[in-house]
């Protein structure tokens, strides 16, 4: 620290300003006459994706070009497992990769809440549910970080869509977003403490996630103790001085020299306190130093043991979620035809910057050899009349039929939602038919989030994968015939159709994201609704069983003994969940206050416990209060009562007789406006007022200019990625919301522009042609 303090007295406020952002895409800045040097950084929340080019450049494009690592099941997978000692030695094991790549910093985990189904990152995200999600993250921060490799905790805060996330704004009332999504961030912060918070592209309450003191300073440093540094997402940069005053440290990524001239203009007219520059570029020092210091030496990696790693994260998250007769295991003698071209080339990983380049890769077909194989369809989900035949006929001469279906990876990836929640028509029709060839239908899934399951009731077997990694072929092989059993729980629920979901009718209909539905997120809506779902929150079987007794509790300890009473060894996941007091103020019917999971011989019991805190009695109303009445524990089908005293909480007076008090049918716009206490009044684009944060997209419709702007990067992006038939590529859809979806100023700082290219453009796009090409020539 002392070493820190010299060199930034040392340095001159240019120098310590340029610090703060990036020097490459990927890379910070190196300063040799302050004995500063580099930190290299790269995606990881499933795996490293490491760029390195023979050419010295790394940056967005060739997303799925990058070095070898291992890739790990994707979070979609990895939370089924309920296990945050399995995700502490995932992210271990990626910390000793980084290591061995000369990483300093991974950009992972992603633990937004899945609000809603269609987001096209679900895959990326944990959970539903805040408490799960904010414990699993906080379990793979520890792993990482306990190999001196730093992790970035992101999107901070509430980027639950994909659809306008760089310039959409997240709409909200106070309780929402402590409640729901805040809590998971506030859990991984400090019980994972990351080296990294990434603060996300959205707007907050009308304020720039990278702009807002707040949620950067009041109340991630101030209320949760946190420490470390805050990065942007890349290009998530608004006004780099309210940057600084936010507590936005790190800009990336680098090559702009995005408003460090402001900057240095603002602090020497006393707009901007030199401090705030200092305590960035301070965090940046101590960070870089933290990873040169673990840099030192040599490091070998074990890749074969990571993906031993692989295999099992993927046999611990698989769900299953049918098992009539006990179709599965499958037995040995068994005559079984695989149905399906995902038997062949299965669908393991998420799109977009997440994807990893594998170490190796196992195929379900490659570990079932005495099977019968049929591929029902192509790739991308289509069938034919010849392709529907020969499957049933090799359904009809199989004792069981193994159907993989699910969601190619044109459907979903970072950079766009998903339209409605059905699979492939291909696969829905392939499915339909196999099972009325063959009764003894078994289906895995392989997607990275929930699918309308028509077919349910006429297969025996339903596997979810999710998104398995590079070993899930074998993990699929060993689920199959019982060498693994199933032990996976949903980390989201499962309704029966997209009407079902309660932010159904406004998700991506508005370019702002308008939280209506408010804490009635997934479970929580579906219990007070009484709207069935097909499967629900938590639920999950075994090829075993188990029972629940002597649930107890003494002060703030509440124990419940487990025990497995079937014929194989099994892991069951307990799940606490608090039920409040009715009356008064409006809440969830019950909550997850708390999970443990135990692995048991068979007839073997053990005891579990769950320490509870006041916050898992609380509710957010202008503080953090919890109500006096009577609670009840609830564990396993069992119930047991905790009474506190105290006031009740009184219902606002717009509450009575609202949607929130029955979550019956959908929110109304007034309901929703009575609970933010304001109207919405929606931003409006007016044609020759645009701005450094309106997008080339949203322009177009009344700029020439910025038409054939758009044209000519949409011909590019698609020619990078395979001409005419890249325009359905999910890698060109990423990048082509990520350039002509985001602002001009993220354009800029991705683009890695100096001068007046986009200030240029801006003007004649405003109707001012000659100054824009002034402002071009003269880099203004």
């Amino acid at each position: 620290m002392d070493n820190i303090e010299q060199i930034l007295t040392k340095m001159t406020l240019e120098d310590k300003i340029a610090l703060c952002s990036g020097a490459s895409f990927w890379e910070t800045k190196k300063y040799e006459k302050y004995g500063i040097p580099s930190m290299f950084m790269c995606d990881g929340p499933s795996g490293l994706r490491k760029q390195e080019h023979e050419r010295g450049v790394s940056d967005a494009a060739g997303v799925n070009d990058s070095r070898p690592a291992t890739c790990y099941p994707a979070e979609v997978t990895t939370a089924g497992s309920w296990d945050t000692q399995l995700l502490g030695r995932i992210g271990e094991a990626i910390g000793v990769e980084a290591k061995n790549q000369s990483v300093g910093l991974v950009l992972g985990p992603g633990a937004n809440i899945k609000r809603n189904p269609l987001c096209g990152r679900n895959f990326e995200y944990f959970s539903e549910d805040p408490h799960l999600a904010g414990k699993l993250a906080a379990g793979f921060i520890r792993g990482i970080e306990g190999q001196g490799v730093g992790a970035s905790l992101k999107h901070f805060a509430a980027n639950s869509q994909e659809y306008c996330r760089f310039t959409s704004d997240g709409v909200m009332d106070e309780r929402t977003l402590r409640e729901i999504y805040l809590t998971n961030f506030e859990i991984a912060v400090k019980e994972g403490n990351p080296s990294i918070v990434m603060c996300s592209y959205p707007k907050l309450g009308g304020v720039h996630c990278s702009d807002h003191r707040e949620l950067l300073t009041d109340i991630l440093r101030t209320e949760w103790g946190y420490a470390g540094l805050v990065v942007t997402d890349w290009g998530a940069m608004s006004d780099r001085i309210e940057g600084f005053r936010a507590g936005c440290d790190l800009n990336m990524p680098g090559g702009s020299g995005y408003m460090e001239k402001q900057v240095l203009r603002a602090v020497e007219r006393g707009g901007l306190f030199e401090s705030c520059v200092n305590e960035s570029a301070r965090r940046v020092l101590k960070l870089v130093f933290r990873a040169t210091e673990t840099r030192n030496g040599e490091f070998d990696c074990d890749y074969e043991a990571h993906h031993g790693l692989a295999r099992e994260a993927a046999e611990q998250g698989a769900v299953l979620l049918k098992n009539e007769g006990g179709i599965l295991p499958l037995k040995a003698d068994a005559k079984v035809a695989l149905i399906g071209a995902m038997a062949k080339r299965m669908r393991y990983q998420g799109a977009g910057s997440s994807h990893v380049t594998p170490m190796k890769l196992s195929q379900p077909i490659d570990f079932l050899p005495d099977a019968v194989y049929a591929p029902g369809c192509d790739d991308r989900g289509n069938t034919t009349d010849e392709l529907m035949a020969e499957a049933i006929e090799t359904a009809k001469n199989a004792d069981v039929a193994v159907v993989f279906a699910g969601l190619p990876e044109q459907y979903e990836s970072e950079g766009f939602d998903r339209e409605d929640l059905r699979m492939p028509e291909g696969h829905n029709r392939l499915i339909e038919a196999v099972a009325s060839a063959n009764p003894n239908t078994v289906v895995v899934l392989l997607c990275g989030s929930v699918v309308e399951c028509p077919w349910a009731e006429r297969v025996r077997g339903i596997l979810y994968m999710g998104l398995p990694g590079q070993a899930g072929g074998e993990a699929i092989a060993n689920l199959l015939y019982g060498r693994a059993n199933p032990c996976g729980k949903l980390a989201e629920s499962w309704p029966y159709e997209y009407a079902d979901v309660p932010s159904s009718e406004i998700f991506g209909k508005t370019k702002d994201a308008l939280y209506q539905e408010g804490v009635y997120v997934g479970y929580r809506y579906y219990d007070k609704a009484g709207v069935p779902v097909r499967w629900g929150f938590g639920f999950g079987l075994s090829y075993t069983s188990f029972s629940y007794s002597n649930l107890n509790i003494s002060g703030n300890s509440v124990t419940v003994t487990v025990k497995n009473t079937g014929k194989v060894p099994g892991a069951e996941v307990a799940q606490l969940y608090i039920e409040p007091p009715r009356g008064g103020l409006h809440r969830p019917i019950r909550e997850l206050k708390g999970f443990r999971k135990v692995f048991l011989e068979p007839g073997e019991s053990e005891t579990v416990s769950f320490e509870l805190e006041e916050r898992s009695l609380a509710v957010w109303d202008g503080g953090w209060r919890v109500t006096g009445g009577v609670y009840t524990a609830c564990v396993g089908g069992l119930s047991a009562v905790i009474e506190r005293g105290g006031r009740r909480l009184p219902a606002p007076l717009w509450q009575g007789g609202s949607w929130y008090e029955s979550c019956k049918g959908k929110p109304s716009q007034e309901e929703w406006e009575a609970m933010l206490g304001k109207k919405y009044v929606p931003s409006k684009l007016v044609k020759g007022q645009f701005t450094m944060e309106n997008t080339v997209e949203e322009m177009r419709e009344h700029s020439l200019v910025m038409k054939i702007v758009y044209k000519a990067v949409e011909k590019t992006l698609a020619r990078s990625v395979g001409g005419k038939k890249g325009y359905d590529n999910p890698e060109f859809k990423m990048l082509l919301a990520s350039s002509v979806g985001a602002p001009l100023r993220t354009m800029q700082i991705n683009g890695g522009l100096k001068g007046g290219l986009m200030p240029g453009l801006l003007e004649m796009a405003n109707g001012h042609f000659f100054r824009g090409v002034w402002k071009m020539v003269g880099g203004a």
